[in-house]
């Protein structure tokens, strides 16, 4: 691109959310060194070319599309720059994913405290939407763990931000939608373990009532908690639904400790049933229909997952981790129409009624999940982030080709329940969320996080097509 503009030399590409129901085209360039982005981002901006960041792709919608002006693949960068072995800290560019940084970590005996349900996230990419995972209640989102960034800003300047050097920018910057500039480095605190393998519990609950009892009854004991809800189920058997609790080996509880700790022990099955797992998306499609998924939810709730005498089975990390990588590009098995996760955050007080209401609205209007993922939480301090002390239940919607306005017209009324709840929203998961529906639900803080945006970036070079639905730029 030597000597020319990037609206001249970068090229286009048609790019997609995750859910694949939500798609633009913008031109697109991969910098390979800090050198070279510096260089990309002085370029957009003497062009007055918008710019979005984007990693692995993994947000749902549309936080990592910039229809009409250019997207920065930070792949490129990647590198793992440091690694202290005997304290757990990793210095790790904005590329590196969640499974580059366990596969190089987890043999010495650290995993990433922090992680989605996918291990394909980037650095840049957990910062930017502030992930969390199946230990939110007990470990916060991933900025708690985050020590300290570098912060490329649209002047060209790196700024190095921690809790205490400019903490205000800090929290700012994590859950704050790759506005504010690009994180071109990562410190991060990983947490010791002795095992490769966690101890599980399948509980199940015949309602949601009982549901949120089982993850209440051990937020102060097990290390992590999930709940599957079976969004089909109706009347006294509403929420109904299996919760997995997880708890690590303590040193010397694992006999095979040292040997699970190994990345070849942690590498997901290459077959399922027989079946290779890059196959498996073709066989699920045609039960993807209200029907099939009514008879596999079924089938999950009555019939027991094998566990030893006392009611647990040992589990990989990334087995219980990382069940959205079991099959590769599963997202295909909703067709050509993708799908929409629509993840409502509620306060512990209004929780309860909330998500009855939800599932009871999906299923008067006739558009139910085909994915319900439960999960408890506890509030932070970053400006944007959608943390709350409380509750979240994902829920997964195909994008019918045609016909499609029943789900826009359920999404438009669970936003409004959430904010009448007083909930949150969640960027990385979000593509239906007005303007004002995310300013009430968010107050002040939009303010505040549009204020310091104004001061850091002027111009506007850093964009996207969600901060232009959610009225941050």
């Amino acid at each position: 691109m030597a000597g020319s503009t990037l609206r001249a030399s970068a090229p286009w590409k048609v790019l997609d959310g995750f859910g694949a129901s939500v798609r633009s085209v913008s031109r697109f360039v991969r910098p390979e060194s800090p050198e070279a982005l510096a260089a990309v981002l002085a370029r957009a901006a003497a062009e007055s070319l918008p710019v979005v960041l984007r990693g692995s792709g993994r947000s749902y919608g549309d936080a990592s599309l910039n229809t009409g002006a250019l997207a920065i693949d930070m792949r490129g960068m990647s590198r793992i720059l440091a690694w202290d072995a005997e304290r757990g800290v990793a210095d790790l560019e904005s590329g590196v994913t969640i499974g580059d940084l366990w596969r190089h970590s987890l043999p010495q005996g650290w995993w990433p405290t922090v992680v989605p349900g996918t291990m394909h996230p980037t650095m840049g990419g957990c910062v930017a939407m502030n992930i969390h995972g199946k230990n939110c209640y007990r470990a916060g989102p991933f900025g708690d763990h985050v020590l300290e960034l570098d912060l490329l800003t649209a002047d060209g300047r790196t700024r190095t931000l921690s809790p205490q050097h400019e903490p205000e920018l800090f929290r700012a910057v994590i859950a704050g939608l790759g506005l504010l500039g690009v994180v071109t480095r990562v410190r991060v605190q990983l947490k010791r373990m002795h095992s490769g393998r966690l101890r599980v519990r399948p509980i199940q609950t015949p309602t949601l009532e009982a549901m949120f009892d089982a993850l209440a009854a051990r937020t102060s004991t097990a290390d992590y908690l999930v709940g599957w809800v079976d969004c089909f189920a109706s009347g006294a058997a509403l929420g109904r639904g299996l919760v997995h609790e997880a708890h690590h080996l303590a040193e010397g509880e694992d006999p095979l400790g040292a040997a699970t700790l190994a990345a070849s022990h942690q590498e997901l099955p290459g077959s399922i049933f027989g079946v290779p797992r890059s196959l498996v998306w073709r066989f699920l499609q045609p039960i993807t229909n209200d029907f099939g998924i009514r008879w596999l939810n079924h089938a999950k709730y009555v019939v027991p997952e094998p566990t030893d005498r006392d009611g647990t089975f040992l589990q990989s990390h990334t087995a219980f981790a990382f069940l959205l990588d079991y099959v590769p590009d599963w997202r295909r098995v909703y067709g050509p129409g993708g799908f929409l996760q629509y993840q409502i955050f509620l306060p512990d007080a209004t929780a309860r009624a909330g998500f009855r209401e939800a599932l009871q609205l999906c299923q008067r209007r006739g558009v139910v999940s085909y994915l319900g993922v439960f999960k408890r939480h506890r509030a932070d301090t970053f400006l944007l982030s959608h943390g709350l002390d409380g509750w979240s239940m994902a829920l997964d919607f195909p994008v019918p080709e045609h016909d499609a306005e029943r789900l826009w017209a359920l999404t438009r009324d669970l936003t409004q329940l959430v904010l009448e709840a007083g909930g949150t929203f969640y960027p990385a998961k979000d593509q239906v969320v007005d303007a004002a529906s995310f300013a009430r639900a968010f107050g002040d803080r939009v303010t505040r996080f549009k204020a310091i945006k104004q001061q850091l970036d002027p111009a506007g070079v850093f964009a996207s097509d969600q901060a232009r639905r959610l009225g941050l730029v």
